[in-house]
Parts: structure tokens; sequence; C-alpha cells
């Protein structure tokens, strides 16, 4: 039987039609058929060491890139392994078809080894989730999932590959489903209109972009729009970058408090323009407590229904024609008041705090504001959840967009390592940085070893305090004390040495900007250790809650 009989040669032509270049996976004895056919695709297959690590890296490949990325893997086990990064993905509203394989169709149905129903277990986690009955139904299906994947508001979606069904023989006319493309519409002139009277009678409107707006490349669109209409702009944590932090109506990242700096630019807002915002980036109790703004929701699909997000106009459609049409339509100027300049000059003095802070271990200032220099405006940093994602969310400057990653919707430990290694192949020219904690890190450090092996180059940056810092400080801040968070670490140094990485250990707050130029400028998969000093955890919620307004 040759290969191109195969229902598995047909599953791989159809991922080369869809465009695909990657598969990151662990094979298993049910889908051997499937990964031996991708040797002779021009689809790379990345080996991985954790099944958790493929989902997260074809999270990040999806994320940066638009198209699916893809995670490949055996039943039971393997299938469950990848669970955590799906339900990531379509939490993160991220592009990702999972595929693995399940028992035989002639043993499904009863108790065997290794069956679980994988469908309904990934049901609840994607967009859409389905078994493969016979080798006809692949086009279609694979056809389905990239599409479902895809369109917005984007997902994942998952695909059980019964054994039988996956070594199959396929009639030879059976062909992958041609590619099309779901094109968005311009938005409606009667929702416009409706926007343009809102924006007609109010007093101090504020703009706030989120992760859709970044998908959707609404970028200088956005900034077009602020600027025609006089508009301040804030981001979500990801949709940090869609909006560049060093324009002069930016008011930086909401996300970290109830009053952080950015909270005053909506407390003193009547309208809310929320461009591609979902509410899983951010709770809006948090900018309208008092649920009294017009909201005009600006995005691809409809406003999620909450009590703090009454939307007073929804405008469905292309995000930068909505943003090109509204901005046509109102004929007045808004005059920014103090408020914006006030907030970027205190998060300016804080970030320049951070240059001058000599101490050891390092403040998480210091190590942000180091970031930041070492780093290039298109270089891509991930921050790993934990206090890690909290200061550099919060704190450093991002000016394009998918420039500082991290996961706010699921807001999973572990994404960062595996993810810069799929931005890597994404962007092979820009430098990549994986920012994370060290409780983070042990959760799928042993990708390192796929990296040295597969040759991808990034650096990781780990948070070092042995505890689960951010825990510590809800703790502390919460209850007056902490439990339960402290561990211990290996030696970084050797341990990434053991993989055949370089180690690097900072002992100096003065060390660590010339460590990160130099492991950023090789060619090489680089771990730094850098020893962190969370005081300033309390000493920073302590200010923020001193803090009043309006300005």
């Amino acid at each position: 039987m040759s290969a191109q009989a195969t229902a598995a040669r047909l599953i791989v032509q159809a991922l080369e039609a869809e465009g695909v270049e990657y598969v990151f996976g662990i094979p298993g004895e049910e889908n051997i058929h499937f990964v031996d056919a991708l040797r002779d695709s021009s689809i790379r297959y990345v080996l991985v060491r954790h099944e958790q690590g493929a989902a997260f890296m074809a999270e990040i490949y999806g994320r940066l890139t638009g198209k699916a990325g893809v995670a490949s893997a055996t039943l039971g086990p393997g299938a469950i392994n990848l669970m955590l990064g799906v339900a990531d993905a379509t939490t993160n509203s991220t592009p990702v078809v999972a595929i693995t394989a399940q028992v035989g169709l002639d043993r499904i149905y009863k108790e065997s080894h290794q069956v679980v129903d994988l469908v309904s277990l990934f049901r609840p986690i994607t967009k859409w989730a389905e078994l493969a009955p016979a080798p006809q139904a692949l086009p279609e299906m694979i056809r389905k999932a990239f599409k479902t994947a895809q369109t917005e508001r984007p997902g994942a979606v998952y695909l059980a590959i019964p054994e039988d069904v996956e070594s199959a023989e396929v009639p030879a006319d059976l062909r992958p489903l041609p590619v099309n493309v779901v094109r968005t519409q311009d938005p409606s002139p009667a929702q416009i209109a409706r926007a343009a009277d809102v924006l007609a009678t109010a007093r101090q409107p504020i703009v706030l972009a989120g992760h859709g707006a970044s998908r959707a490349g609404a970028g200088q669109a956005l900034v077009r729009f602020s600027e025609r209409l006089g508009l301040p702009v804030a981001t979500t944590f990801n949709g940090k970058g869609v909006f560049p932090d060093d324009h002069r109506h930016a008011l930086g990242a909401v996300g970290f408090m109830r009053h952080d700096y950015v909270n005053f630019g909506f407390d003193e807002a009547d309208v809310l323009i929320s461009v591609g915002y979902e509410l899983q980036e951010f709770d809006p109790v948090k900018i309208n407590p008092a649920r009294d703004k017009k909201i005009i929701h600006i995005h691809q699909f409809p406003a999620e229904v909450d009590d703090h997000y009454p939307v007073a106009v929804g405008v469905q459609g292309d995000i930068s024609r909505s943003l090109h049409a509204l901005a046509d339509a109102v004929h007045r100027r808004f005059e920014i008041n103090g408020t914006g300049e006030k907030i970027r000059r205190m998060m300016r003095e804080e970030l320049a705090q951070g240059r001058s802070e000599g101490r050891f271990p390092l403040s998480p200032r210091r190590v942000v504001a180091d970031i930041r220099e070492a780093m290039g405006r298109e270089d891509i940093v991930l921050a790993d959840t934990g206090a890690v994602k909290m200061w550099m969310a919060r704190m450093y400057p991002t000016y394009e967009p998918n420039t500082m990653l991290v996961s706010n919707g699921l807001s999973s430990m572990g994404f960062s390592v595996p993810g810069a290694l799929a931005a890597k192949l994404a962007f092979p020219r820009r430098r990549v940085l994986a920012a994370t904690g060290d409780g983070a890190f042990l959760m799928n450090s042993q990708e390192l070893e796929t990296a040295v092996r597969e040759r991808v180059p990034f650096v990781v940056l780990v948070w070092v305090d042995d505890a689960y810092g951010l825990i510590e400080w809800k703790m502390d801040l919460e209850l007056g004390r902490d439990s339960n968070v402290a561990f211990g670490n290996p030696d970084f140094v050797k341990y990434a040495e053991s993989f055949g990485a370089r180690g690097y250990r900072i002992g100096a707050a003065d060390e660590l900007l010339p460590t990160l130029r130099k492991a950023l400028a090789d060619d090489v998969v680089s771990v730094i250790a850098v020893p962190v000093d969370y005081s300033a955890n309390l000493q920073l919620t302590d200010k923020l809650g001193e803090l009043t307004g309006p300005f």
C-alpha cells in the first residue's frame, strides 16, 4: 500500500493545503502513519518533550501569524496533556488545531485499554470538537477545523482520528478541499451614525483597545482615529502595542489594580469606545463600576453580555473600516485634558526609577527597565503568568502589536518557554525573550532541549525568588501573612548547560543589561537567572491604594 493511498497521507496533504508549516507534538503508537507521512511533506515536525509544550507552541504560533498552529498527540494521556494549552488558546482568542489519535472504531464503543471520551473532554474548551468517523470525512473535517479556528472570534478546535481510520486506504481521487477565506464586512452606516450621535454629545470619551484590534491589524487605523478626534487610548494587556506607548495620546495598559494610574482616565470619561475588546481580557467593573458610561463597542462580532458593560451602540464589521468611518462621521475634536500627560509622566518616572535602582537582588522595576533597554521595538517578549506578568504588562513600554505577549484569558503558567520557541519560528529575524518566574519556568523547562535540538535560539530570563511570588503577594495583601508558597530551585546555570544551552547568573544590578545584550546577540539558547526582590510588590500596592483622583 503506497503512502499516497493512506488516510494519514491525506491528512498531511490537507494540512499542506492549509499552509501549515509546523506540527508540534509527540508521536504515539496510534498515529505513527501520520507522523511517518509528515517526513515526505513540506511540514516540519517539531518533536517536543511534553504535549503541553506542543499546545503552547501551537498557540503562540497562531497568535503571532493568525494562521492556526497545529498540535499533535497520541490518544489518552497524550491528548489530555494538550488540554491546558488548548484551553489557553480558546480563552485568548487564538487559532489552534489540535489533532490526536483515538482507539479504533472497533472498540471505541466499549470499555477498553486507553479509551477515554476525548471529544467530550475537549468540547467545553474548543470552538468545535469531533471524531473522524471515516477516511472519506477527513477533507471536509480538516477544512472545517481550520475555518472554524481562524474565523473571528478565533479559538482552538479538536479532531480525534481513530487508529483504524488513520491507517485506512483511501480512494485515489480523494483530495483536500480548496481553502476559502472568510472576509470581514463593512460596518453598518446606521450603526456608525448612531455612534457618531453618541460622540456628538460626549464630554470626555476614552478609547480601550483590546486583543481583537491587534488580530485585525487595526493599529494604523486606531492611531488615525485617536489623532483625528483627539482621544486618549488605553489598551488591555493582550492589546499592548496596538497603540504605541510612546504616542502622546497613550495612557498605558489596564488590568493591574482598581486604581492604577491609567484608571483615572476612565474615572473621568463619560463615553467608552471599545475597539477589539473582549471581556475575558479585563473585568469591566474596574472601569465602569457605576454602570454609567455609554459604551460604543467596535468589533467583528457582538459584545458579550455583562452588567458593567451596557453597550449603547455596537458597530460590527472590519475594525479598521469601522474606525475610519466613525472618524469621518464625527464633526468635532475633543480636547485632551491634563490627566493623560500626568498618567504618562508617572509611568515614565517609575521606569526611570527602575533604571536607577542599584540594589541586589534586583527590584522588578530595574528588571523591566533593563529588558526594555535591551530589546528592539519589534523584538518579542513573552511574560509568563505570575508577578512577572504584573510588572511587565503594567510597566513595559510596547510599540508594536504582539511584541509583549501574556496569557490573560486563562492566565496559564508555563507558556513562555515553549511559546518563545514558536515565536522564533514565526519571526526568525526578531530576537525573542521569555521572561518567567522560577515557578513557571520549571513547569515546561524541558522544552529547552527541544530548542537546542531544533536549533531555535532565544533567551530565557528567570526571575528568581524561590517562591510563587504572585500568590505570596496576594496572601500578604489580603491576609497579612503567607504560607505554602516557598520552594527550592536547581542551579539554573548548570541546569541550562545540562541541556546544551548557555547559562548566566546575575550577581549585581549592573550585570543584567550587558548580560541580556550578550545573550540576545548570540545565536544560541540561553538562560539568565536574576534574583529579584519582591518587597516592591507590597510597596507598589500600598502606593496605588493611596492614590486619589481625579488629577
